[in-house]
């Protein structure tokens, strides 16, 4: 069987032990999916793992917010980075989550008819309009976006998409064992907070989280994620932390590759800013050009979840920006 993981090995998640099977064993039982593939992919690196996890779970499957408008975010933030896996697996928890008709009409390539689920989406794919949530439920939202524009660039870094995406009928999907736990943990509500003992590290919790467990789940997947900087030089560390402060967040890297340095010359600075702004344009030639020993699949992750954190406290800045305008 061809393995998913377009550069990696990571071990069968019924075989991990520790903080691993901890983490795996949240995943089935609140979000509904056995071996779900992006956490499965970070596994490598279990503290990126547990930190990924943790946001996720206490933003968009814990708290008070309506699950179905905490989605339509997350359909939106996939949609504006261009994440296929993302985008379908978000269409599959709104058909769990009893929302056919809105689940059905994005999947036809339609806005929501409802206008405040359309300006909800609208937020998501561009995070710098004005908030369409009650300020007192920002953890949960922005919570929820950024733990997607982070796993977005893991899947598409790691994850070979085309191998995964694709076309089965929701409801037959639905309609097996594995479906109804889905719609089970879709329509439950987690009690918030069981997923901060899993995390190894910890980090100073921003504004926009307040005192809540989204804080310390977004500070310790920070801190864990720019310890991958450590793999780069100083220079090329340096390097990608101005190329994307001085992005606006949001467009895509160009196609011409300006700006992008040479993959012989600088491959681990090229690897991080395509992670931080193209994930889905990483080749196998960009990552041989840089993995040489004693590098291994734990480093790999780490490289790329670096960039892909510089990239959400960019976009976390633009909205603070916008929030305080």
């Amino acid at each position: 069987m061809t393995s998913p993981f377009r550069f990696t090995s990571p071990e069968p998640f019924d075989r991990t032990t520790g903080t691993t099977a901890a983490v795996h064993a949240q995943v089935t039982r609140d979000f509904g999916i056995e071996g779900a593939l992006p956490f499965v992919a970070l596994s490598p690196a279990p503290d990126l793992m547990a930190g990924a996890w943790a946001l996720m779970r206490e933003s968009l499957l814990s708290g008070h917010a309506s699950r179905t408008e905490k989605e339509l975010v997350t359909y939106g933030v996939s949609l504006a980075n261009r994440c296929p896996f993302c985008v379908g697996a978000h269409t599959l928890l709104l058909y769990a989550g009893g929302d056919p008709e809105l689940a059905g009409a994005l999947a036809r390539g339609e806005r929501p008819a409802d206008p405040g689920h359309a300006q909800l989406l609208a937020w998501g794919q561009d995070m710098r309009k004005s908030a369409p949530f009650p300020a007192d439920e920002a953890p949960e939202f922005v919570g929820s976006a950024l733990a997607f524009h982070f796993i977005n660039r893991i899947v598409s870094a790691l994850i070979d998409e085309e191998s995964v995406s694709g076309g089965a009928d929701p409801d037959e999907l639905l309609d097996s064992e594995a479906g109804r736990a889905l719609v089970r943990a879709v329509r439950g509500r987690p009690e918030p907070g069981l997923s901060l003992p899993l995390l190894g590290t910890e980090g100073p919790w921003p504004a926009w989280a307040a005192d809540t467990p989204v804080g310390a789940a977004f500070g310790a997947l920070r801190s864990a994620a720019h310890a991958g900087a450590g793999l780069l030089e100083e220079r090329d560390a340096a390097f990608v932390r101005e190329s994307v402060a001085a992005w606006d967040g949001f467009s895509p890297l160009p196609l011409s590759g300006e700006g992008l340095p040479d993959r012989a010359e600088r491959p681990g600075a090229r690897l991080a800013l395509l992670a931080a702004r193209a994930p889905y344009r990483i080749t196998d030639e960009d990552v041989k050009a840089w993995w040489v020993e004693p590098y291994t699949d734990h480093c790999l992750v780490h490289l790329v979840a670096f960039g892909a954190m510089l990239a959400v406290e960019r976009v976390a800045e633009e909205f603070t920006g916008a929030a305080r305008a």
